[in-house]
């Protein structure tokens, strides 16, 4: 066991570690479980706010804490990498021949760029700590890393419920390692919300029944990317030209004014054709297509039919009827989301043609 001197000093040089590896926020918290954050999330989950995401409820108690996943874990290495864009998330919103995505999915595939590096980070951690175990999670495990995070001091939750940071806003790529070390854990971050209510008015869904709860049902970016089949017509034309995620409610946040995207990680950097790609080339795309367009980005993960499918119902709100005549051949395309779709936006540029 190391004394609280070499220990203090090991957890120095794993901030200091991290940060040379582009990990712009790194903090310590506690591998025990939280009793009020457990319960927050057995009540959201049995609301049924989670839709149709049920790996969530059937690994809930993996999800609970830490040491739910891993026993033996004793403490967690909260880390957090910025994406911060270098342009208004909101630019094209002006621009409804534009196909809009999310900065996140702009660059690189963000799993693969973070456990890359968490895996560089554990490796020096287990040779400057002989005998300590570790595991890394980036988004694909049963980890709640935002309350992690908020618990290890790198931000708090913010009204639309995201990590939310003093020096990088609301664009953090949040990853976690477990371990086995005893690291002191850091004072939880205080909310820094106040009144602002910026993020919950941006919400073009009414995603937030109120303040800090999210109903995934109503959330853009859930649709787009988790839902399967038709999206129901209620949220259609709020849908806008969103076709994969939406990020109003990140964008609009005043601690954003804070972040820079000298900070973000050369991998996040957009690819020039998916800052502000022309709607209607999406609607072109075959499956063989789509994998070779999106090859080694998160986009490729919702497979073609579903985001023709977010194409398509943005080609209906677009009002432009150029795309009609390529909006009409997919109303015979075999996926039945895609054709309904179709259908759908087809009749709407009927009506401004």
């Amino acid at each position: 066991m190391v004394n609280d001197a070499a220990t203090f000093n090991l957890e120095q040089r794993l901030m200091e570690k991290a940060r040379s590896l582009g990990f712009a926020a790194c903090g310590f918290a506690s591998a025990a479980e939280d009793p009020v954050r457990a319960q927050r999330l057995e009540q959201w989950l049995g609301e049924g706010n989670h839709g149709s995401m049920e790996w969530m409820e059937t690994r809930l108690h993996h999800r609970r804490s830490p040491q739910g996943l891993w026993p033996e874990a004793r403490s967690v290495i909260a880390l957090g990498m910025s994406y911060a864009p270098a342009i208004d998330p909101m630019a094209l919103e002006a621009h409804p021949d534009r196909a809009r995505i999310s900065v996140y999915a702009q660059g690189k595939d963000y799993h693969d760029v973070v456990k890359k590096r968490l895996k560089a980070l554990a490796r020096w951690l287990v040779a400057e700590a002989p005998g300590a175990e570790v595991k890394v999670f980036v988004d694909t495990a049963p980890v709640m890393e935002k309350p992690l995070g908020e618990a290890a001091g790198i931000g708090w939750q913010g009204k639309h419920t995201n990590l939310v940071s003093r020096k990088h806003g609301s664009w953090l790529f949040l990853g976690a390692i477990y371990t086995t070390l005893e690291l002191a854990a850091a004072e939880p971050h205080r909310d820094q919300c106040g009144s602002c209510r910026a993020c919950l008015d941006a919400c073009p869904t009414d995603a937030f029944p109120h303040p800090y709860k999210l109903d995934a049902r109503r959330c853009i970016s859930y649709l787009t990317i988790e839902h399967k089949g038709p999206i129901d017509e209620e949220f259609r034309e709020a849908l806008g030209n969103r076709i994969y995620g939406c990020d109003d409610c990140l964008a609009v946040c005043p601690w954003n004014k804070f972040a820079s995207e000298a900070n973000a990680a050369r991998e996040f950097l957009p690819r020039a054709e998916l800052t502000a790609p022309k709607l209607a080339e999406f609607l072109c795309l075959d499956d063989a297509g789509f994998r070779s367009l999106f090859s080694g980005s998160p986009i490729k993960r919702i497979g073609r039919d579903r985001f023709v499918r977010n194409c398509l119902y943005a080609a209906g709100n677009s009002g432009d009827p150029g795309m009609l005549d390529r909006v009409r051949d997919l109303t015979s395309d075999p996926d039945p989301a895609v054709a309904d779709a179709a259908s759908w936006a087809a009749e709407r540029l009927a009506k401004v043609g």
